[in-house]
């Protein structure tokens, strides 16, 4: 019994990463179309909402949720929504395996905040991995990209380092940790609808959706990467823990390069794929270590 249980673990998890990665294979198209970030990011959210409130109306959870971790579930929210509009815009500029392979160093920023802040230890394999991580991002830096503008995007992946970081660590260290999953989960896609909504409105607007193409990919970055990726990821993470299903996590910006190189036609030089390389291995180095350190 624990075999299977191990092995549908691993199947979650890499489901879970590499759905994950498929985010690029559906807005990118929408943004070529014209439609704007924060539309895309408003029915994304909206329609992933509505369906998390029928997975919790078929499981008979209740939506209720204690008056005094509101404010710090919207707080939660805001990040969560700043990282899929920084991510998103980062893919104007900059290819999206690239992008989507910089925000994976959000692992190495969870583990240097818990060292530096919260005093946790710090091995000497999390020192190779700063390391290997700024030599990675200066090598993506270094290569071939002629096109776009490729400082700016950068940054823009940085940023959701930092964000999504901030994120984890927040649901970590925050009264919100006693929330069921699924429900936080809910009302992270609840009120990143409504900031996407009053951004749009502020902004650009809401437009309309008119082409069946443009609402099946809407309809796919809902369902497929953002609501099946959540679920499974719970799902990975009671059958195999949390340092198997980050190790696994690296299926992320894998799918998303191979997305970007074979179905946009992205170019990456050998030098960014060595970028690319470090610091995967980087963060993979550090999820190892802060799992050893968890068993002692």
């Amino acid at each position: 019994m624990s075999m299977i249980r191990s092995a549908s673990g691993v199947f979650y998890a890499v489901l879970s990463s590499a759905t994950f990665g498929l985010i690029p294979l559906f807005s990118i198209p929408l943004l070529a179309f014209g439609i704007g970030s924060p539309t895309i990011l408003f029915y994304r959210f909206v329609l992933a909402a509505v369906i998390m409130a029928l997975v919790m109306l078929l499981s008979g959870r209740s939506f209720s949720l204690r008056r005094e971790v509101v404010g710090r579930v919207v707080l939660l929210a805001l990040l969560y929504a700043a990282t899929a509009i920084l991510l998103l815009e980062s893919y104007k500029y900059i290819p999206s395996g690239v992008a989507t392979t910089i925000h994976f160093l959000y692992p190495l920023a969870v583990t240097l905040v818990m060292s530096f802040i919260f005093r946790e230890p710090m091995g000497v394999g999390v020192y190779i991995s700063v390391v290997m991580s700024l030599a990675g991002v200066a090598l993506l830096a270094w290569g071939n990209h002629s096109e776009g503008d490729f400082p700016r995007g950068v940054s823009l992946a940085l940023l959701t380092v930092v964000t999504y970081a901030a994120y984890i660590i927040g649901i970590m260290k925050s009264r919100v940790a006693s929330i069921n999953a699924v429900v936080l989960t809910f009302y992270m896609l609840f009120f990143g609808a409504i900031f996407f909504f009053l951004y749009a409105l502020s902004s650009e607007g809401i437009e309309v959706v008119h082409r069946w193409s443009d609402w099946r990919d809407l309809l796919m970055l809902a369902v497929v990467c953002t609501v099946l990726s959540d679920l499974t990821l719970v799902m990975a993470i009671k059958r195999i823990g949390s340092t198997l299903t980050s190790i696994l996590g690296s299926m992320e910006p894998l799918t998303a390069v191979i997305i970007g190189v074979v179905y946009f036609g992205e170019t990456l030089d050998a030098v960014s794929i060595a970028g690319l390389m470090m610091i995967i291995v980087a963060v993979i180095i550090v999820i190892i270590a802060s799992g050893r350190r968890a068993k002692v």
